[in-house]
């Protein structure tokens, strides 16, 4: 009894390791399984692609022969035309000396008739009339020109195709530009701008341009076939670098191809190289809005219609109390209530659901929390917006509690209804803030160091940092009160804030009196 149960405790941690053992290798196999799947249909893509390709090449050849047969007999064309206008011109100069030569045979003849006629004369007068008249006859006889102006030699217009036909005789395929070679050191992702470079494997003087592919997806290292995003593609690039800027980092990686283009052909694409593109993504969550919010895609609107209902859930409770029917009376005359004026009751059966925000908390939360990392995230608002908060909170925000008034809040506020104001809350105290609220604000929260910065969005000049321990998670929150505001995501941390929060601790702009330990 002792033995075994000695060999029964022996073999727990065996068994233990066994099963870890046989679940590494069952992942690995996975893993593996995975990935020869995504080879097998790497190569059924190639294979039809070989087989459209060869189809498309065997039909670009003959295009281009049958352009170049085009051209040769339009060449040919061109030259008898050539030919037989050099003919004719020759001919029709021939022609005229013909002409001239038969009227001044014609003359010469009568000449010497004339001549022997004047043998016979005796008088001397008479012989000077007859010599005068001769030479104005034979005047046209001694001008003609004795002498072809053109020859019939033709040779002139001979070709020699023995260049030609020998170049015809070497043609051969274009040689195919190398695939470039990805410079993975010199790849940079930064402020939402990717730079990648590559080079060419051997001198290429004949290369025109570059195409470059990317796309994105969430799989780390080499493209899937069947991956849900289409390469875009980036054509004519003269240099072997191209920064693409201004990108949405909504997926985790994103890979890039570049190929090499001579005048004729394109060239093998370049191993493909993975850069990550990791950010913070989120948007509205728009169940928690308040009913005067309209949340849409990435922007949150005040709608003083969206909370109709109150006033008829409420109507029978009028009597109840005078505070609430003045109340619910001045909402109805003006569609704007004040978001100062507190309603002393509230109907639960309008909340659209539990988490939904009522009352004067015109609040809606980000659908995605935070609990540790670096993020960075921008609002602008909307024009002639009248009052909005801007902030985090924690996710048991209650429905009725508005930002900046709790210790679970942190925010700042702009009002520019009646008299404009502009401030860090948090905790129900707020702290005046200098200069005007920029018209695009940048939010930064590192939750590792336990800040949380404020920064115009253009200039990245620092407006105001808290610092708090968070002992929860996290979320985006919003407030809008006529008006509404536009949210960009899927932004990395600006370089530019990165450094400011290095050099200064984070601790500049803050305010003592504000700075807390979450609870």
């Amino acid at each position: 009894m002792v033995r075994k149960s000695q060999s029964h405790f022996s073999l727990e941690p065996y068994g233990s390791n066994l099963e870890d053992s046989q679940s590494g290798i069952i992942t690995t196999l996975a893993n593996k399984n995975e990935d020869l799947h995504n080879f097998m249909e790497t190569l059924s893509h190639s294979l039809a692609g070989v087989q459209v390709n060869s189809t498309q090449v065997v039909s670009d050849l003959e295009e281009e022969f049958d352009r170049l047969f085009t051209i040769l007999v339009e060449m040919k064309e061109s030259m008898i035309n050539t030919i037989k206008q050099e003919g004719a011109k020759k001919t029709q100069e021939i022609q005229n000396q013909l002409t001239q030569s038969s009227d001044a045979l014609e003359s010469a003849e009568e000449l010497l008739e004339f001549a022997n006629n004047a043998l016979d004369v005796q008088d001397e007068d008479e012989f000077t009339k007859v010599e005068a008249a001769g030479l104005v006859t034979m005047a046209s006889a001694f001008r003609l020109t004795m002498k072809p102006k053109v020859t019939d030699n033709m040779n002139h217009l001979m070709v020699d195709f023995t260049q030609e036909r020998q170049l015809l005789q070497n043609l051969k395929f274009l040689p195919v530009p190398w695939a470039p070679e990805m410079e993975v050191g010199d790849c940079l992702v930064l402020d939402n701008t990717v730079s990648v470079a590559w080079k060419m494997p051997v001198e290429d003087s004949k290369i025109d341009h570059y195409i470059l592919e990317y796309r994105k997806t969430d799989h780390e290292g080499l493209p899937r076939i069947k991956d849900q995003r289409c390469w875009e593609v980036v054509d004519n690039i003269k240099t072997t670098e191209y920064s693409l800027s201004g990108l949405k980092f909504d997926s985790k990686f994103m890979n890039f191809r570049v190929r090499a283009c001579n005048k004729a052909a394109a060239g093998e694409y370049s191993d493909p190289v993975t850069l990550e593109t990791r950010a913070f993504n989120f948007g509205f969550d728009s169940s928690s809005s308040h009913l005067n919010l309209k949340v849409e895609d990435r922007t949150v609107e005040w709608d003083p219609q969206g909370g109709k209902g109150l006033e008829s859930k409420v109507k029978g409770k009028e009597n109840k109390g005078s505070a609430h029917f003045t109340n619910l009376k001045n909402m109805s005359r003006s569609g704007t209530p004040s978001p100062k004026r507190t309603l002393t009751t509230r109907s639960p059966a309008i909340r659209g659901s539990r988490d939904r925000f009522t009352g004067e908390s015109y609040t809606v939360l980000g659908d995605t929390s935070m609990d540790c990392g670096q993020h960075y995230w921008e609002v602008k608002a909307l024009k002639d917006c009248k009052s909005y908060s801007v902030g985090v909170s924690y996710r048991n925000l209650g429905k009725f509690d508005q930002l900046g008034k709790t210790n679970t809040t942190w925010c700042i506020h702009i009002n520019n209804w009646l008299q404009s104001s502009f401030a860090a809350k948090h905790n129900n105290k707020a702290k005046s803030l200098d200069g005007t609220a920029p018209g695009r604000i940048g939010v930064f929260c590192d939750l590792d160091s336990g800040q949380l910065s404020f920064y115009n969005a253009e200039t990245k000049q620092l407006i105001h940092t808290f610092k708090a321990k968070f002992s929860q998670p996290v979320v985006p929150a919003f407030m809008v009160w006529c008006g509404g505001l536009s949210l960009s995501t899927g932004m990395q941390v600006p370089s530019a804030v990165k450094s400011f929060q290095k050099d200064e601790n984070g601790l500049a702009g803050s305010n003592s009196s504000l700075n807390s330990m979450a609870q």
